[in-house]
């Protein structure tokens, strides 16, 4: 399984943040009742992230021969990428604000203190570190590419 690495790295990084939107639809949809508003929240996860995880997987697999880096290190670099691109999505369709205080979600649903919100990248660096080393890691060493 040596033909086409750069495909077999896109389909590794898109499976696992394909399997859990789904998952994440299938519950938003049977369990729980969003309003539409909250609908389009989930439409840039679902359409950009796992796109962007294969994207990042075939940089990480070009870059590899030359730079050898853990996979860990690699994806804990990703929301520096990807969280500017989701806070300007969320912004252009309004469901996000910047208040004086705090950030304001669907009209003042949910108000996020700035104090808060300065933990949230390291957290995100946190998860993405764990994901990329652990899942997409695991998923490179079955489709025979470095991780």
């Amino acid at each position: 399984m040596r033909t086409h690495p750069y495909l077999r790295a896109y389909m590794a990084g898109i499976a696992a943040p394909t399997a859990f939107f789904v998952i994440l639809v299938c519950v938003e949809k049977l369990v729980h009742y969003f309003p539409p508003q909250a609908e389009w929240f989930l439409w840039f996860p679902l359409a950009v992230v796992p796109n962007a995880f294969g994207v990042w997987n075939v940089l990480y697999v070009l870059l590899h021969p030359h730079w050898h880096h853990p996979i860990g290190l690699h994806g804990a670099a990703f929301p520096f990428f990807i969280a500017p691109i989701g806070i300007a999505f969320t912004s252009m369709q309004g469901i996000l604000r910047f208040g004086s205080n705090a950030l304001i979600y669907f009209d003042g649903a949910i108000r996020v203190p700035y104090f808060y919100a300065a933990f949230a990248p390291f957290i995100g660096i946190a998860v993405y570190y764990l994901i990329w080393k652990y899942l997409v890691g695991y998923l490179n060493r079955i489709v025979e590419l470095p991780s």
